[in-house]
């Protein structure tokens, strides 16, 4: 069983079979032309009778005899999750289901790039590198006014997403909106590899480590980083700017590439119980000087890593306020293909505190002016000589 603990929607979450359609509306073929009397429900549960009764005047009296059944279960029951006013509970259709799987498995065509909601409209919250967003000149914080003309006013992270995607070599304009500016970007899809973890050798014998985000191969790859970065050097900064989270394993699991002993964070779910992580695993990196970077789209997964860190002494934060999201979600298939992804559980830091719209406050607060300043891990011979915020985890990290 993943649970996941993402904040954002990659632009591009498993547990048990549910039985049964999750609305359980009516469906026969039959159009009557008469509505039986049907009796109340009992308090707290879901009114089926009233589910019932809906659908049989759709079928008894609408307009258009041609209705789709299939887009009537699927919006009831998108309904249902967006009358729990939770953001990160959702309905994903059959294809919004596959690629989800894809995007944290790696793998997807699109343009590259992370999506979140904020305020009217969809905002971009990270860049895959050497994607064709990149290329075509994208940034971090640019906000999608139109795809394809169509506006973005409303469109939750996972729908914008859902927009910009599309088979490999078709092109699609963005609207976007970078401060007073707004202005028209044509990419062409392509597949996307995402990377889950990169490195670089800085000077001072520092190993740069960045975590794009925590998906299934994230444990493995910062493993063999620091392997073969790990040899001669002298402290660590990893970097969490940007990292929108991912899957709880992956976060235990990086958390005890850093600590050798204690607890990761722990868990509550409705009842209250409350399930410890514990340190596991190999340690390679639990001795060596450690600088975390992080930035307000530093969510969930990349806040458990950071918090936990944090508290346990072992790593001091630079940057600004992350995200703050502390929920787990959960995938619950349907029947059909679709998905309930849905909030099971919170999180919280192993002194007990939950990040949850707070945030994390680093140790040493330094903005960037832009994100096209942050060192870019895929062309370290640019050099990072405006990046503030790695410059200030350097110089703590090395004591300089």
């Amino acid at each position: 069983m993943r649970w996941r603990a993402g904040g954002f929607a990659a632009g591009a979450l498993l547990a048990g079979l549910l039985a049964g359609s999750a609305v359980g509306f009516y469906l026969g073929a039959a159009n009557p032309d008469w509505l039986p009397a049907l009796g109340q429900a009992p308090a707290g549960r879901v009114d089926q009778a009233a589910l019932d009764q809906a659908v049989r005047v759709l079928q008894a009296h609408y307009v258009d005899q041609k209705l789709d059944y299939t887009k009537l279960t699927r919006g009831g029951i998108r309904g249902m999750v967006e009358s729990l006013n939770d953001p990160n509970s959702e309905y994903l259709d059959p294809d919004q289901y596959k690629r989800q799987q894809d995007s944290f498995a790696g793998r997807y065509t699109g343009i590259g790039i992370y999506v979140s909601f904020r305020a009217d409209y969809p905002q971009i919250t990270g860049v895959v590198p050497g994607s064709p967003a990149e290329k075509a000149g994208i940034k971090t914080d640019d906000v999608i006014v139109k795809v394809d003309g169509k506006d973005a006013r409303g469109l939750r992270a996972d729908q914008a997403s859902a927009e910009i995607q599309g088979p490999e070599g078709t092109r699609v304009t963005l609207t976007l909106r970078r401060g007073a500016d707004t202005f028209d970007v044509g990419v062409v899809r392509a597949r996307i590899k995402l990377p889950f973890v990169l490195s670089s050798k800085l000077e001072g014998g520092v190993l740069y480590l960045r975590i794009f985000s925590f998906g299934d191969n994230s444990s493995s790859e910062l493993d063999s980083q620091l392997a073969s970065g790990l040899p001669g050097a002298k402290a660590v900064v990893l970097d969490l700017r940007d990292d929108p989270g991912g899957f709880i394993s992956s976060a235990d699991d990086v958390i005890s590439r850093f600590l050798s002993s204690g607890e990761t964070f722990e868990l509550r779910d409705r009842t209250g119980t409350v399930e410890r992580h514990q340190v596991s695993g190999s340690h390679p990196a639990a001795a060596v000087p450690l600088v975390v970077v992080v930035n307000a789209n530093s969510a969930s997964a990349s806040e458990i890593v950071a918090g936990s860190l944090q508290v346990h002494g072992r790593a001091r934060l630079v940057g600004t306020r992350t995200y703050g999201k502390a929920t787990v979600q959960q995938d619950y298939p349907l029947p059909g293909g679709g998905d309930l992804h849905i909030t099971i559980k919170r999180w919280y830091l192993p002194n007990g505190t939950s990040v949850d719209k707070r945030g994390l406050q680093p140790d040493v607060e330094v903005a960037l002016a832009s994100s096209d300043r942050m060192f870019n891990v895929t062309r370290p011979d640019l050099g990072h000589a405006a990046d503030d915020q790695l410059n200030r985890a350097l110089a703590l990290v090395t004591g300089g």
